[in-house]
């Protein structure tokens, strides 16, 4: 199996500014990296807010889809299948799937602890992603629980330091990249 990553965590966990310095990053440069798709799909429909049924379903088949169409190419990706059970459970039966299956999807999945942890002022939302903190901090527990049984689960600490937190990131990720090559 190619190596296939998992970037997750709640809002203001710093996913977005760790793909794009990725990217960049020539290390990665055989990767392909897939962008959140919730954010994208809140975009493109934002009545998507009032089904969350609907939502979590159409999440999930897209990134199966999209991560089917890499066939054997290195991926990291914004969010996993998975991550789709940790906002709403019940999409996991709805799709006909087992976390054992998902997974087996990815050879690695590392969770960014959210800036919401470190207090209100770390934590700033945008106009897609709103939660309150407190609410964050309940979608990082919920992350956690769907992904902490993954053989290679990593947990990466808030820092106030993003180039502290951005080093230990880049150490998890070429030990998964060393671990499957």
């Amino acid at each position: 199996m190619p190596i296939r990553i998992v970037i997750t965590g709640a809002p203001g966990s710093g996913k977005t500014e760790l793909m794009n310095r990725l990217q960049a990053d020539p290390r990665f440069g055989d990767f392909v990296f897939l962008e959140e798709l919730a954010r994208k799909l809140l975009r493109e429909n934002p009545a998507y807010r009032a089904d969350r049924a609907a939502f979590h379903v159409a999440i999930y088949h897209r990134q199966v889809a999209r991560e089917s169409a890499l066939k054997d190419k290195p991926f990291i990706t914004d969010r996993g299948t998975a991550d789709a059970f940790a906002f709403h459970p019940e999409t996991r039966d709805d799709v006909g799937t087992t976390l054992a299956a998902e997974y087996a999807r990815y050879t690695s999945v590392i969770q960014l602890e959210s800036s919401a942890a470190l207090g209100e002022e770390y934590y700033s939302g945008d106009e897609v992603r709103r939660e309150p903190i407190d609410d964050a901090l309940a979608i990082e527990q919920a992350i956690r629980e769907v992904w902490k049984g993954h053989p290679d689960y990593h947990f990466i600490r808030a820092n106030r330091d993003m180039e502290a937190k951005l080093k230990r990131i880049i150490e998890v990720l070429d030990g998964c990249v060393e671990r499957t090559t």
